[in-house]
């Protein structure tokens, strides 16, 4: 991602569904390090996979720190079914780390909690602006163009 602003106006290039998908974890005791560093560390390593292929269906993503307690990332996907397809995915890096949590939730009672949502948002149903930033968000994952491409009110781009 560039930090340089693109100066003006801009809004997502939207016009298709898109799927968002919030998950985080909490850490609900801070001695207990074996309960939480390896749910921590298991994201990294799902991110760059997906990353790596744009076939996932993973289309971009941003790190939602909530220190101290909390951690979050914000996820943007093609479509519901490819990302079920990769929390099903028996060669990826989701499958061993899900089991691995759901040992460690067994042995360490509420040392650490974990959720996500998913939010399936049809085309026409998302509306954005980014004024002099970066790419940004949905923006960065859908990739932007000029406000009046889309119309000048947040009404006229949720009817686009």
């Amino acid at each position: 991602m560039s930090g340089k602003p693109v100066q003006g106006r801009m809004t997502a290039d939207g016009g298709r569904e898109v799927v968002v998908f919030l998950i985080g974890m909490r850490f609900n005791s801070w001695r207990a390090v074996r309960s939480w560093l390896p749910v921590f560390l298991a994201m990294p390593r799902m991110i760059k996979e997906l990353a790596r292929d744009p076939g996932s269906g993973m289309i971009g993503y941003r790190l939602l720190p909530g220190l101290p307690r909390h951690f979050a990332i914000l996820q943007y996907w093609d479509s519901k079914e490819k990302l079920f397809a990769y929390a099903t995915d028996q060669g990826g890096e989701h499958r061993p780390a899900w089991a691995a949590f759901n040992r460690r939730v067994r042995e360490g009672r509420d040392k650490v909690g974990f959720w996500h949502e998913t939010y399936v948002v049809p085309a026409g149903s998302y509306e954005s602006i980014y004024r002099n930033m970066p790419a940004f968000g949905l923006g960065e994952a859908l990739g932007t163009v000029p406000v009046g491409r889309r119309g000048e009110r947040a009404a006229d781009r949720m009817a686009a």
